[in-house]
């Protein structure tokens, strides 16, 4: 057993091969070695934590596509204004609540583009801000009992053995004065420490987006939006009897259903009308088409044209969100539509997306209709389903750009995004008031993202780290062959012989000082996994409560801060900071030694032995 668990610490640190992989070898080989059984070498896959971490991975990517963690990202970096120390603070607290409700992976990604933003925009380099992002988002995962899979594990561990789990926000009570002394760490210290690394990575934002594809298909032009009145001849008309396309050129893009009677209802969209869709009183039109045309059309059908905000303001808020978005493409000579027929401003059922605009030769096509050739480069809009289905089937079109991760920097809401916030929520009440045990809540909540179609499935599995996943899975058998063969109690026997009989402070702190020394090297979820038995049998030995040892587990396993590969959020920010592996030994080792000192103080008042 000390074999195995040795080998599979050393393929841990080595990194050659994914950490999943060691993981299902280290549990193949307990059971080819006989020592776990079939049931026990796969309990791993039926854990309630496992099936609550999958679970929770769904609702991140629903609080994710449905508009939330960009919103809060931005409103975190505009409250900062131009002071560099103050969002410096801001994006740590910001990464530190959010990675309380969202994965800590999530929320870094959320967070690092906004983040480098930023800091361009206000004189400063990433490097000084993307550290504290990821280090805010490992402590704010100890603001609730789901902020991360460390909790989790710990807490299953101390109810497996017979005792009373921890509640929701109990993990708060330490969490909090953590969240606390990092922000000030790198408000007065930490910031220092910092490296001033010169990086390549200005970010393209939306904004920029949006104002590169104006310029470059000069979509500025012809572009109006339209209010039916109440005398207008097109009223309760279908689309086709007012021959927009065949008389006037004109296409009808978006359709906005908005009653004067009911202007505080959410309004309704027809993103792709047809020539089917009906006309109603005060609909408002987005249309393209010729100038001269548009006045004859607002003439002819009695239209009111509506005031346009700056162009890139109109078709971010009316052209893209959570659901519609665009992107561009361009035609390799190999593609099927090289030579075809195409009418701009039409929608294609069978592609699902609306040809908005086309460029050849870095020039806007202007007439209405074109034949495709080679190079051509196209503005479609679609739902972000259909725009990732075409990349899948059309080869030979290039999709530009990331329209999954565009879609996840939308900040507008919509129905949706409310019901992703109350699914969050529910799961939340769910667990305060144990209502329900901790993986059926957080299923219920996932189960409620996907059937109201906050995510779509697809999407979902994308958004789960099944790497992450079958590595914890993989690894539960080990603790439950840690504690069979006896090892477990082997090495709590040391640590109570050593430094147990000493006071309890010193094994709690032994534990601390071997849990994050394993963090620094091996995936927290995996560290947690090893140490849980182990400190449970080691407070047993001393009659002892095992709650404070596994808040210990829980908090050492978090606090990876001296190399880049001991979490995924600290390896993210590493190239889009410029770090190197001393960088983090250097801002990491001081904030690390105050976390070690507050949680001796702390941990034992409130959960005393």
């Amino acid at each position: 057993m000390l074999l195995i668990l040795i080998i599979t610490i050393g393929f841990f640190v080595w990194g050659k091969f994914s950490p999943d992989v060691v993981a299902l070898i280290s549990m193949i080989s307990l059971f080819l070695t006989g020592i776990l059984d079939v049931k026990e070498t796969l309990s791993g896959f039926s854990n309630p934590t496992v099936i609550m971490i999958a679970a929770l991975f769904v609702v991140g990517e629903g609080i994710a596509q449905t508009g939330w963690t960009a919103l809060a990202g931005k409103k975190f970096v505009e409250w900062a204004g131009k002071s560099v120390r103050r969002l410096l603070v801001i994006v740590t607290l910001g990464a530190g609540l959010l990675s309380g409700f969202v994965s800590n992976t999530g929320t870094v990604a959320t967070l690092m583009p906004l983040t480098i933003s930023s800091a361009w925009s206000i004189g400063t380099l990433p490097s000084k801000m993307l550290m504290p992002v990821a280090f805010g988002s490992n402590t704010g995962g100890l603001l609730t009992l789901t902020g991360t899979p460390p909790n989790i594990i710990a807490n299953n561990a101390l109810v497996e053995a017979g005792f009373e789990g921890f509640s929701f926000f109990e993990f708060s009570l330490i969490g909090l004065p953590l969240l606390l002394i990092a922000l000030l760490y790198f408000r007065y210290i930490g910031f220092k420490l910092l490296p001033k690394n010169k990086t390549n990575n200005r970010p393209v934002n939306i904004e920029s987006t949006l104002h590169h594809w104006i310029e470059a298909y000069k979509i500025d032009n012809g572009y109006y939006r339209l209010r039916i009145r109440n005398l207008s001849p097109l009223i309760n008309t279908k689309i086709e009897a007012s021959n927009f396309e065949k008389t006037y050129n004109i296409s009808i893009i978006r359709l906005e259903r908005r009653h004067p009677n009911l202007l505080k209802r959410i309004p309704q969209y027809e993103e792709f009308p047809d020539t089917n869709t009906e006309l109603r009183y005060h609909d408002i039109i987005t249309v393209k088409g010729d100038t001269k045309a548009i006045n004859k059309i607002m003439i002819r059908f009695r239209l009111g044209l509506l005031p346009l905000k700056p162009i890139a303001n109109e078709l971010q808020n009316n052209l893209i969100n959570q659901e519609v978005g665009m992107t561009e493409v361009i035609v390799n000579p190999n593609s099927l539509l090289v030579g075809r027929r195409y009418k701009l401003g039409d929608y294609f059922n069978r592609y699902g997306i609306q040809l908005l605009a086309a460029s050849r030769d870095n020039n806007p096509l202007t007439e209405k209709e074109i034949t495709v050739k080679a190079g051509d480069a196209f503005l479609i809009r679609g739902t972000w389903e259909h725009i990732d289905d075409l990349k899948k089937e059309h080869q030979n079109l290039v999709i530009i750009g990331s329209p999954e991760g565009m879609a996840k920097n939308i900040e507008s809401l919509n129905s949706k995004s409310f019901i992703a916030l109350g699914a969050l929520a529910l799961m939340i009440l769910f667990m305060v008031f144990e209502i329900v045990p901790g993986s059926i809540a957080a299923l219920i909540s996932a189960g409620i993202i996907l059937t109201t179609g906050c995510v779509p499935i697809s999407k979902a599995y994308k958004g789960i780290s099944w790497t992450s996943l079958v590595m914890i899975a993989a690894m539960i058998p080990m603790g439950v062959a840690l504690q069979k063969t006896g090892t477990a109690q082997l090495i709590a026997n040391a640590l109570v012989n050593h430094v147990g009989s000493i006071h309890p402070l010193f094994l709690l702190g032994s534990v601390f000082l071997l849990t994050t020394t394993f963090s620094q090297v091996i995936n927290n979820s995996a560290t947690a996994v090893l140490m849980a038995p182990i400190a449970i049998l080691a407070a047993d030995s001393l009659n002892l409560s095992p709650e404070p040892f596994m808040i210990v587990v829980a908090i050492s396993a978090s606090t990876a801060f001296l190399t880049p590969i001991g979490t995924t959020t600290n390896a993210m920010v590493m190239t889009a900071g410029g770090y190197k592996f001393l960088n983090y030994l250097k801002v990491g080792a001081p904030l690390l030694l105050m976390f070690f000192i507050i949680t001796m103080l702390l941990v034992p008042v409130i959960w005393p032995f």
